[in-house]
């Protein structure tokens, strides 16, 4: 059947579908005791089923970054590269450096990108957990020691766990033993024979529902002896051994007396004393693990009541404090005892003593304790403890040593219900005698003990040895005697006497109590016990096992024969009653038990059910006798009835009931020869009852929504019944079947006989049986029957002949139900009796003991076989009895199958692939395998339950959810057992439904499109998805209208893997030949580009749904060790070819990785236009492709985008853009370069074009970030919910990182996946578990991760540098080739822009010395600007650390020179710019690194020296030149690398360097836009506007020497409103430069277009510095350029952005701050004596810049080093220390003068412009700097700076300084100016501020104050100056003054218009104030100087210069 076009090889399982789809598992079950807990010995397997998983991750080792760092020292030049030189042919280059690429590459890209989100993996289903028994919360508690005051008798001990919230017992009995050996000696005739099990000293509790109200219960007990309680205590009282003195008489009495009570009455116990531990107290003092203290085993002593005191303010404590699994280990010593008190034994009097404990004044308080020293230990449970014993006292694994001292575990009895099923046997029966009341009953009946039995029969040898002993005695004993109370004749007790019962339980089994009384004292006569009661319970009663609460009555006499079928009630002739037959003794039995249910509905349900199958007519229930004709009515109602019973028992029993269920359906009974259908019933039943355990237990459930209990039940425990009967006779079966035979329990069809002791293949089953039985020697003594009753109820005794062959049959019959049930419920006890449905009259138990001596497998196979051949029993299948009875459910129980669909499609796939399996049909054709009526009730089945999604799914969000899935999951099951053309119908199906029908008229469609895609989803990822697409296919139409409807095409097809040419186009887009011969890939990328469609409604969470899905499958296929072959990998890539074309139509909507402003979308211009013809890539309708209906194959119109500007198109987060562009570079990678090179030679341009982007997106998408990049985003990771994460790390290998995982993956040292070969082909995130954890960011981690990532950023790269090639090799024959080369040479120089890997980057530059080679005029004759980035990129690499980079950048750049002098004989163009690249490079990059540049240069020259074909020309020359003038640049960039941190010092150098550029505009111009990076940088924006204006200015300059155009600038000139400072760049004379020279002002910036951008910039920079004024300036040179051009699109935006200037003007502003700081000191180098004025951002605080530069110098020069000069006086270089940096810094204000200030009005025109600033120093003439108002001087200092502020840098030199010094009276005349000015501007505000007003009035008037004023008028006025130089200023000041008064005034009137009446009083105060004032400066102010009014020859006013 092989196809001919497939040659064996990995293309093979491309074709072919593995024949071995199906594989039954059988998995050993784990048992938790050595010895399995079974009646007798038995091991059982769970069947696990699965589809065959033929994968584990993969585990290739994986290569590092590709170079090593290079040493340095040992070569100047780089290593040559040897082919430079060489000329080849184009070809010959293309094909080396595509050789070269492909080597070492990264086999999978998905490997190094973080796998697969978690939360959209909806597809993984996890494994159920194996069932197992329920543990709770587990504490170890160990008894050191008990000691008391005085040792004279053996005592004993008990413990046990209560909860007194629900007043109930939690935990059985532990009785512990502590007594010297000498004590126990005194016992050692009662107890011979000491089991080691009854000497253990320490207990394991359990606990299911931790509380605050949990005590652990110590009760101590001794042996029985005379006198009551208190008496037998008041010794430990009293008596000390300490006083042994004294006492030591008494002490030896009592002794002996002691001695002499054990040996008579050692067998019987009286209650002694007892205490309780509060466990919360412990858990919550001791604290958590994390605790600092380092001793765990910390001793705690004191009393009781000392450490209650402390717990009782924890007592109201909640819950979620009650944590016992990881508290501190304590040992705790218990000192205080209460004695016990003979009328208060009972629970219900714990209760009361426990919950009085914890109140504050407890009562126990106040009784007197009996003191003793009980040593005990309380810490949790280890995961494995060694030497434990289960409660049946089995050997717990592990228990190394059998004679070690064990550890038990103590029952728990939980305080509610526990939902878990039962998987070990476990049949325990506990009894609890609680009171009798014997006062009524005559004679001496006072020291009472009751003696407890289980009996097996009335005849007192019958007592069964089941009773559990209790401490250092036997193991188990036949009786049990309670505790003696001493003289009380209706005694309490508190014992609990443990049995194991047997597993078939009998009508006779009972339990016998018979009371005795107890004589204390050693009489004559008088027997030690006298019995004087007797009273039982019958256990079985209608088949139940009977618990619960008895009150019974007490008979005198024995009981007669046959009583323990009856029960005590029943009142027999001619007995004796204790008070009149009423109930005197109480007591309760309990069971814990997997074989009893113990609830009448499962009872009942279970019962019948065997009736049915024993067929055991009539047979006896309750009331009811079964018959044949009411059999079927009874079981239907039993099953209607089963919603009825408890959950927890349903759950319990859960494995049991469905397995019965299940034989309901499978079987049908034969009833009276009639078969009767229960399958109904038994359907609903079971939908009922899996729907039920669903609502209950809601927290049990995984991600699915599956309860995990059910889900476990159908995973390991269902298998079918039986199978139909098989055709072959018996003898012909073969030995060789090779199954093992543990097989064949759960195989009942493959019988094999390979049983060692069968000589030859027997003919007949029967034959076969009796040989086994002969072959064993079976004890014929033993009576096989020994007391069941017969079915029916009559109580005859089966006793048959062992021989006869009846009996043969019997065993059959009894081993097949053994193993149709047992194997139902797979678990480690397979046989009959341990299972609850197997009830004591259900069977035999000496069949059982013979059957066990067989104990072999194949029995129960041929017997199964041969029972049903003969029988001829109708067998129906599960599946198709399910499928039928779903389909015409109706009403609740549809929806109740419909709420948990996916247990009944579990259910039947499972039974399907059972069936398969089992009948041999999985070598069947597949189209045979299922009759059609099935096939046909499945299809009406996915119809339906996708027309219910279709129509519910608005309503019912949760429960439609769950059923898309559960359907799905099906639908990917049936591929691997169905005909898949049918299941691929049916996947057609769900989609019409839920697609086509809806879409239009649904409310929501953006959710019914998420279901499809968590539909298609899941059903991709069958593990053989990749055949099922038909990689191989050609797309031509298949035969059949589906995709594979015949099953021959999905076996396997015969198609060639050829492609055919003309196909090309449509395997590039969704046409309908894609699409129906890859359907299901068809069906997920039409999806996902439905959803991505721009004008769709994509919503966010449906691109992650889609993208993720797609991603999740890239990986699987990646991971996938079947796909490692490239040519198998490219024909899975053919699947995926049309996501090339979704995504270039979803670039608009991409997130836009090159852009950092927050706008990310991709810009609409790159949609293309709407008359490209071949523009659209979807084909046709999608929603009609999706529905799949046949559409003609006639090419479909393409409909394209809508180019409409600036649309809104729901865009793509980074996350899924990131994603999608990983897969696409998947399908770059890995499809077939042919089928490229063929679909992009059919592009457009703009296509090819748009392809460009999107790989120019794609390289800035995977940039490697670097570790710091990495180490922010892990810690910023959101942390998963705990215990998920917890669960997958245990999961897994601990907490591991999933690209580390990889990491480790690649270099090999990883074992093979921990599921081994089950794993499935996903690459399962919880095995590479990418840790989401945010705690600690761990550095080996990070180091891992930036190594993936690395190699991550240059597959990627190489991905796209291989389809860059691809096209240029396409489009060099098309005639369009220029426009697509340089796209392309944009994509490769964008590359190298990124930070990329040494090995990416050789291939790169290859690639481009090709490009350049190939197409040389690309970059010498168009464009400047792409030769400018090459020699930007070349230059940038040369500088790099890695030797191998330089070596080829080197080689690149000299390759550009030589080709461009090739071209003109003269490389001026490579030369300006290379020097260009090299300033801008040197300006702007922090990490350059001259060292490494220099080594590169030399490499240049050793071309130029060593190029033979060129020696003789003038390039060597012209090189070397070149070389010499980048060298020079670079010693500049030395001195500005040492100033790196000094801003200021650096821009100088800048400045300075630009300065000696002017000779050579483009290098100036360079350094001018360095200098504004920087400022910008550093939030400069006013010094880098400034520097943008020079440029223009300077652009303008050459443009207008070029030629004269009016409505240019005509230079600098036209600049100068916008700074003074411009005219500095214009060009010095036409004949040092002329703009006409080859290379000169050849940038881009020296044109029209240029000048416009810089003058733009620079717009934009004085709009982010606030200076609105200046943008208007720049546009008004602007706007006459955008005139000329009519460009009014242009003009209206510059007059929009000047409207919201001119708007802004109004705004508060703040401009800079400036200071003066003068550098003193040799340290400064050049600065030293250099005064600067510092610009710094507005509102700098003095401290703040002082601060700066002091802490700035200090690290340069040291601390001790740099001095502050704290005043602003002239510093005198001589006084200062030559050793140390002075700095003096003084704030300065802008000063104007007077006729300035008339021009400079507003806010920015005084900021503007600056170029003098002042500084006042106060001084006196004595050196003080303040004095007495007549003595105070001041001096003024006037600063003028060489440049006006804002300038291109931030600090100006000083260049001329000039002093004012004022008199007092100069100084006076100032303050009273501007005190006059701050009243004269509070008066006149608009709007008034009263607040303010009053401020300064207050200031001026106050009498506080009127010092202020007053004073200076007294001081300078009083008196006429004698000197008159100073009359003039006397008269200003008395000017003043008057101006000053009438202010006042002023002032005065404003504010008394502004007051309210509140403040009249104070204004009136003030006005007072004034006139006093006024008075006190009339005659002052009124006093003229006469000299003054003659006239006089003009003073001139003294200047100190």
């Amino acid at each position: 059947s092989h196809p001919p076009g497939a040659e064996p090889g990995p293309l093979r399982q491309l074709l072919e579908f593995p024949s071995d789809d199906l594989e039954l598992l059988l998995q050993e079950r784990e048992c938790a005791t050595i010895e399995p807990p079974v009646p007798e010995e038995e091991v059982c397997l769970w069947q696990d089923d699965s589809k065959r998983h033929s994968v584990s991750l993969d585990d290739t080792p994986r290569g590092s970054w590709a170079s090593s760092i290079f040493d340095l020292k040992n070569s100047t030049p780089d290593a040559l590269l040897p082919s430079v030189l060489e000329r080849t042919a184009a070809e010959d280059m293309d094909r080396r450096n595509a050789e070269n690429r492909q080597q070492g590459r990264h086999a999978d890209l998905l490997g190094l990108y973080p796998a697969p989100d978690e939360d959209e993996a909806i597809e993984r289903c996890a494994i159920p957990e194996v069932p197992k028994e329920h543990s709770g919360q587990r504490i170890m508690v160990k008894c050191l020691s008990l000691k008391f005051e005085i040792e004279i008798e053996p005592i004993f001990g008990t413990l046990a766990l209560y909860d007194v919230r629900e007043k109930k017992k939690i935990s059985e009995d532990f009785h512990f033993d502590l007594n010297s050996d000498q004590m126990k000696s005194l016992l050692r005739p009662h107890s011979p024979h000491v089991a080691i099990s009854t000497l253990a000293r320490s207990a394991i509790f359990s606990i299911t529902y931790p509380s605050p109200d949990i005590f652990l219960v110590i009760k101590l007990e001794k042996v029985l002896q005379q006198g009551d309680i208190g008496e037998c205590c008041e010794p430990y009282m009293v008596m000390k051994e300490s006083d042994s003195t004294k006492h030591k008489e008494k002490l030896e009495k009592l002794r002996a007396q002691a001695e002499q009570m054990c040996t008579r009455l050692g067998r019987f116990r009286m209650p002694f004393a007892w205490t309780a531990i509060h466990l919360l107290n412990i858990v919550s003092s001791v604290g958590g693990l994390d605790r600092s203290d380092s001793d765990s085993d910390t001793e705690r002593k004191g009393t009781w009541n000392e450490r209650k005191k402390k717990g009782f303010e924890r007592m109201s404590v909640g819950e979620d404090m009650c944590n016992f699994t990881n508290f501190r280990p304590a040992t705790l010593t218990v000192t205080n005892f209460f004695k016990q008190e003979g009328d208060r034994l009972s629970d219900e009097d714990l209760y009361k003593f426990l919950a009085d404990m914890r109140r504050p004044s407890s009562v126990l308080r106040r009784l007197r304790p009996v003191t003793a020293q009980l040593k005990i230990d309380i810490s949790p449970a280890p995961e494995a403890p060694h030497y434990c014993l289960s409660p049946e006292l089995l050997h717990v694994k592990p228990y190394p040593d059998p004679r070690v001292r064990p550890t038990k575990e103590v029952l728990e009895f939980p305080a509610r219900y526990v939902y878990t099923p039962h998987t070990t046997y476990r049949n325990l029966l506990y009894v609890y005698p609680q009171s009798v009341n014997f006062s009524s009953r005559q004679g001496s009946v006072r020291n009472i003990a009751v003696k407890v039995q289980f009996m097996a029969g009335e005849d007192p040898s019958q007592a069964m040895p089941v009773i559990f002993g209790k401490s250092s005695c036997a193991e188990f004993y036949k009786e049990a005697y309670t505790q003696v109370i001493y003289h009380n004749k209706s005694p309490e007790f508190y014992e609990e006497v443990k049995m194991k019962i047997p597993a078939n339980l009998t009508d006779n089994h009972h339990l016998l109590f018979t009371f005795y009384h107890i004589s204390c004292q050693t009489k004559q006569n008088t027997p030690l016990e006298t019995p004087v009661g007797y009273t039982w319970i019958p256990l079985m009663q209608h088949g139940r096992l009977r618990t619960g609460s008895f009150s019974l009555p007490v008979s005198v006499d024995k009981p007669p024969p046959s009583y323990s079928v009856l029960t005590p009630d029943v009142q027999l002739p001619g007995m004796k009653w204790v008070d009149n037959h009423k109930g005197v003794f109480n007591v309760e039995v309990k069971a814990a038990s997997s074989v009893h249910t113990q609830d009448p509905h499962l009872d009942k349900f279970f019962t019948l059910v065997y009736v049915l199958e024993e067929y055991s007519f009539p047979y006896r229930l309750k009331d009811v006798i079964i018959t044949e004709a009411n059999v079927e009515a009874e079981l239907k109602a039993s099953m209607a009835a089963l919603k009825g019973a408890l959950l927890d028992t349903c759950v319990r029993f859960l494995h049991q009931l469905m397995s019965k269920l299940i034989l309901l359906i499978v079987h049908p009974p034969v009833i009276a020869g009639q078969i009767v259908n229960l399958g109904r019933a038994a359907f609903e039943a079971m939908a009922l009852l899996v729907n039920q355990i669903h609502k209950n237990l809601e927290g049990n459930q995984d991600h699915h929504g599956r309860n995990n209990l059910l889900s476990s039940y159908i995973h390991y425990c269902f298998h079918l019944p039986t199978t139909e009967p098989v055709s072959p006779p018996y003898a012909t079966l073969s030995r060789a079947t090779a199954r093992p035979t543990s097989l064949l329990l759960s195989r009942s069809k493959s019988i094999s006989n390979s049983n060692p002791d069968l000589a030859s293949t027997p003919a007949t089953p029967d034959e076969e049986v009796q040989r086994i039985i002969g072959s064993k020697g079976i004890d014929r003594s033993h009576s096989w029957v020994n007391s069941a009753y017969a079915p029916g109820g009559s109580r005859a005794v089966l006793r048959r002949n062992p021989n006869s062959s009846c009996e043969l049959k019997q065993v059959a019959h009894i081993y097949l139900f053994t193993r149709a049930l047992s194997c139902s419920f797979v678990s480690s006890f397979t046989h009959l009796c341990t299972h609850p449905f197997i009830e004591p009259l259900y069977l035999v138990h000496a069949h059982i003991s013979l059957l066990l001596q067989c104990n072999l497998p194949s029995l129960c196979v041929c017997v199964c076989v041969c029972i049903f051949c003969n029988n001829a029993l109708c067998v129906q299948l599960l599946h198709e009895e399910l499928a039928l009875q779903w389909v015409v459910s109706t009403s609740t129980v549809r929806e109740a199958s419909l709420q948990q669909a996916w247990f009944f499609f579990q259910l039947m796939v499972k039974s399907m692939s059972h069936h398969l399996f089992l009948s041999s049909r999985l070598d069947m054709p597949r189209r045979q395998r299922f009759p059609d009526r099935f096939v046909d009730d499945i299809a009406a089945l996915v119809c339906a339950i996708s027309a219910d999604i279709a129509s519910r799914y608005h309503k019912d969000v949760e429960l439609v959810e769950r059923l898309n899935s559960s359907l799905a999951f099906f639908l990917n099951d049936l591929l691997s057992l169905l005909d898949r053309g049918f299941v691929f119908n049916l996947v057609r199906s769900y989609y019409k439904q839920v697609h086509i029908n809806k879409l239009h008229t649904a409310q929501n469609p953006n959710s019914l499109t998420a279901l499809r895609m968590d539909f298609i989803r899941i059903v991709c990822s069958h593990e053989h998805y990749v055949t099922l697409n038909l990689p191989c296919a050609t797309l031509s139409p298949p035969a059949s209208p589906s995709p594979s409807t015949s099953s021959t095409t999905s076996q396997s097809s015969a198609f060639s893997c050829h492609v055919q040419d003309q196909g090309v186009v449509s395997m590039f887009e969704l046409s309908v030949p894609f699409r129906q011969q890859h359907f299901l890939s068809g069906l997920l990328l039409a999806e996902l580009s439905l959803i991505l469609e721009p004008d769709g409604e994509g919503v966010f969470f449906l691109h992650k749904k889609a993208i993720s899905a797609l991603h999740s499958l890239l990986c699987s296929h990646d991971a996938d060790p079947r796909y490692t072959d490239p040519q198998v990998r490219s024909h899975i890539a053919q699947l995926y070819l049309p996501l090339i074309p979704i995504v270039m139509e979803t670039l608009g909507q991409l997130y836009d990785f090159t852009d950092p402003s927050p706008q990310r979308v991709r810009h609409a211009s790159v949609l293309v236009d709407d008359n490209d013809p071949d523009n659209g890539t979807i084909s046709q309708s999608v929603a009609m492709a999706i529905a799949g209906s046949p559409l003609p194959h006639s090419k479909a119109n393409h409909f394209t985008l809508p180019s409409v500007a600036g649309r809104q198109c729901s865009t793509l987060s980074a996350e899924c853009s990131r994603t999608l562009l990983v897969c696409f570079l998947w399908v770059l990678k890995n499809a077939d370069a042919g089928l490229l090179e063929r679909w992009i030679s059919d592009l457009s341009v703009p296509q090819i074009n748009r392809l460009l982007d999107l790989l120019h997106l794609c390289l800035s998408c995977f940039e490697y970030k670097g570790k710091k990049a990495l180490q922010r985003i892990n810690s910023l990771t959101f942390k998963k919910s705990q215990d998920m994460k917890a669960r997958l790390e245990e999961a897994i290998l601990g907490t591991i990182g999933a690209r580390q995982e990889m990491v480790r993956r690649c270099r090999g040292t990883t074992e093979r996946s921990p599921y081994g070969g089950q794993e499935n082909v996903r690459w399962r995130k919880n095995v590479t578990h990418w840790r989401q954890n945010a705690d600690r960011v761990d550095k080996s981690e990070v180091e891992q991760e930036s190594v993936v990532d690395g190699n991550l950023a240059t597959e990627a790269a190489l991905i796209a540098l291989d389809t860059l090639e691809v096209i240029v090799k396409t489009v060099v024959m098309s005639e369009l080739k220029e426009s697509v080369l340089v796209g392309v040479l944009r994509v490769l120089l964008h590359s190298m822009a990124g930070n990329q890997s040494a090995l990416f980057l050789q291939h790169c530059f290859s690639t481009q010395r090709a490009l350049v080679y190939k197409f040389p005029e690309m970059l010498f004759e168009e464009d400047t600007e792409l030769c400018a980035d090459l020699c930007l990129r070349l230059l940038r690499h040369c500088s790099s650390s890695v030797s191998s980079i330089r070596s080829h950048a080197s080689s690149s750049l000299y390759l550009l020179m030589r080709q461009n002098f090739e071209i003109g004989n003269n490389f001026a163009r490579v030369k300006m710019q290379v020097t260009m690249s090299l300033s801008s490079l040197v300006g702007t990059s922090m990490k350059f690194n001259e060292e490494h540049l220099r080594r590169s240069l030399k490499t240049i020259l050793t071309y130029a020296e060593d190029d033979l074909e060129l020696r003789d020309s003038p390039f060597p020359e012209q090189v070397q030149d070149l070389v010499f003038n980048l060298h020079m640049i670079l010693t500049d960039t030395v001195k500005m690398k040492e100033h790196q941190q000094d801003p200021e010092m650096l821009i100088d150098l800048m400045y300075r360097i630009a300065k000696g550029y002017q000779n050579s505009p483009d290098l100036r111009l360079t350094w001018l836009q360095n200098m504004a990076g920087k400022h910008s940088e550093r939030g400069n924006h006013a010094e880098a506007a400034h520097c943008l204006v020079h440029s223009a200015a300077l652009v303008a300059e050459y443009l207008s020497m070029l030629e004269d155009c009016r409505y240019l600038p005509i230079g600098c000139v036209s600049f100068q409103s916008i700074s003074s400072n411009v005219l500095e760049e214009s060009a010095v004379s036409d004949d040092i430069l002329s703009p006409e020279e080859e290379g000169i002002c050849s940038g881009k910036y020296f044109s029209e277009s240029g000048l416009v951008g810089l003058l733009e910039q620079a717009a934009a920079s004085f709009n982010m510095a606030a200076m609105y004024e200046a943008i208007n300036e720049v546009y008004k040179i602007l706007c006459p350029i955008h005139e000329a051009n009519r460009d009014f699109k242009k003009l209206a935006s510059v007059h929009g952005k000047l409207q919201d200037a001119f708007n802004k003007v109004y705004n508060q502003r703040m401009f800079g701050t400036y200071f003066r700081v003068g550098l003193y000191g040799c340290r400064f180098g050049d600065l030293d004596e250099q005064e600067f004025v510092y610009k710094e951002p507005s509102i700098t605080k003095l401290a703040e810049i002082s601060h700066r530069l002091e802490e700035f110098y200090s690290e340069r020069f040291g601390d001790d080093v740099v001095v502050i000069i704290k005043d602003s006086n002239p510093v005198d270089k001589n006084k200062l220390d030559p050793n140390k940096a002075y700095l003096q810094i003084t704030y300065v204000e802008p000063f104007f003068d007077t006729y300035e200030l008339k021009e400079r009005i507003t806010y920015f025109d005084k900021n503007y412009n600056l170029r003098t600033f002042m500084y006042c120093t106060p001084f006196t003439l004595d050196g003080r700097a303040h004095g007495d108002l007549h003595e105070q001087y001041k001096r003024k200092t006037i600063l003028t700076t060489s440049h006006a502020f804002p300038y291109i840098k931030t600090r100006i030199n000083v260049i001329h300084k000039e002093e004012i010094v004022l008199m007092p009276m100069e100084v006076a005349i100032e303050d009273m100016q501007k005190k006059t000015q701050e009243l004269a501007f509070a008066t006149h505000q608009d709007p008034a501020d009263p607040k303010m007003l009053q401020m300064v009035l207050q200031g001026c008037v106050g009498t506080t104050v009127n010092q202020g004023p007053l004073e200076v008028a007294q001081v300078f006025l009083s008196e006429i100056p004698e000197d008159p130089k100073l009359f003039r200023h006397h008269n200003k000041l008395r000017l003043c003054f008057k101006d000053f008064s009438k202010r006042c005034e002023d002032a005065l009137r404003k504010n008394k218009s502004l007051i309210g009446p509140d403040q009249k009083e104070y204004h009136r105060e003030l006005e007072r104030n004034y006139t006093k004032l006024r008075e006190a400066l009339f005659p002052l102010i009124n006093r003229k100087i006469p000299q003054l009014y003659r006239p006089l020859p003009l003073p001139t006013t003294p200047t100190q210069r």
